[in-house]
């Protein structure tokens, strides 16, 4: 046993020293996850005391589940709760297929430079700041000046305030989010069409499919691993929406359905200094996150697709 243990160790050593540049780019992005990702867990204890920044963490009183216990008897809690799964809802249901659409439609183009400009124009959006892209989206939706409510008024109908309005705005929110991401989130799965057998297509040519015929019965089925491991990682954040988006977009006038979990941790944690309340916001928003995950991950595992684990 001695021996073998030996040998491996040899081994080990020798693999470790053959492969030593792969081990130390691994570095940086460990560093990374142990820094931001998991020291910081550390601060969840916040969740279970009275946080008073003069005392910090080891000296403030530990409060047991009292602020969750505040947390459910709150009302705005179940509204904002409401707000988050809804709009994360809207997004999975008519956000989610666009990029797999669109990767479709650009794997089918044939012109490689016009290939290559549609795809750098609809990759623009995701590296431009939510700010600006926000401004953009307020000017073109402007009651006054925004060039559709130009189009509206040029037909004859009455402007629209679409960003005050409470039942426009989840679909504006919506539509602007499938705008900045839609273009990036194709990549992956035109990565994943490149990786099928192209001899498919032309057995299916030679057998009188046409283009819709060789999507559906080659294309699709080819990718739907992907689909489906991206489907487990967004319903990952079925509990989260990115700040910027949301608190550049929102106003006063629609709180009642653009306020979420995202935006009450800022106006209630850092603007008004509530920190363990708004820590035990968070930790409750991870727990449900990480079932959602386990949930999905477990579903498309029954379903005999691909899973994380």
């Amino acid at each position: 046993m001695a021996v073998k243990k030996g040998e491996y160790i040899y081994h080990l050593k020798k693999d470790m020293f053959r492969d030593r540049w792969l081990y130390i780019f691994m570095i940086l992005p460990l560093a990374y996850y142990l820094i931001f990702k998991y020291v910081p867990m550390y601060g969840a204890i916040i969740a279970f005391k009275d946080f008073k920044i003069g005392l910090g963490m080891a000296g403030s009183k530990w409060v047991g589940l009292a602020q969750f216990r505040r947390l459910f008897r709150t009302p705005d809690f179940f509204k904002i709760l409401k707000n988050t799964l809804l709009l994360n809802v809207y997004s999975v249901v008519f956000g989610f297929p666009v990029p797999i659409i669109l990767a479709i439609l650009l794997n089918e183009v044939k012109g490689s430079v016009f290939k290559r400009v549609n795809q750098s124009v609809l990759y623009l959006p995701y590296f431009i700041s939510w700010v600006v892209l926000a401004g953009i989206f307020i000017q073109m939706l402007s009651p006054s000046t925004g060039v559709i409510n130009l189009i509206i008024k040029a037909l004859g109908g009455t402007p629209v305030y679409f960003m005050a309005n409470n039942s426009w705005w989840p679909v504006m929110f919506v539509v602007s989010g499938i705008w900045q991401g839609s273009g990036w989130g194709s990549i992956i799965y035109l990565a994943a069409i490149s990786g099928i057998d192209p001899e498919l297509y032309e057995a299916a040519r030679i057998d009188g499919a046409n283009k819709l015929g060789q999507i559906w019965h080659i294309t699709l089925p080819g990718i739907k691993a992907t689909i489906a491991i991206m489907l487990i990682l967004r319903m990952g954040s079925m509990m989260d929406i990115g700040f910027e988006h949301i608190y550049n977009l929102q106003n006063s006038a629609v709180y009642d359905v653009s306020d979420v979990i995202s935006t009450y941790v800022y106006r209630v944690g850092i603007t008004g200094a509530q920190y363990s309340y708004t820590t035990a916001i968070g930790l409750f928003q991870s727990v449900i996150s990480l079932i959602l995950v386990v949930s999905t991950n477990k579903i498309t595992r029954a379903m005999g697709e691909n899973s994380l684990w």
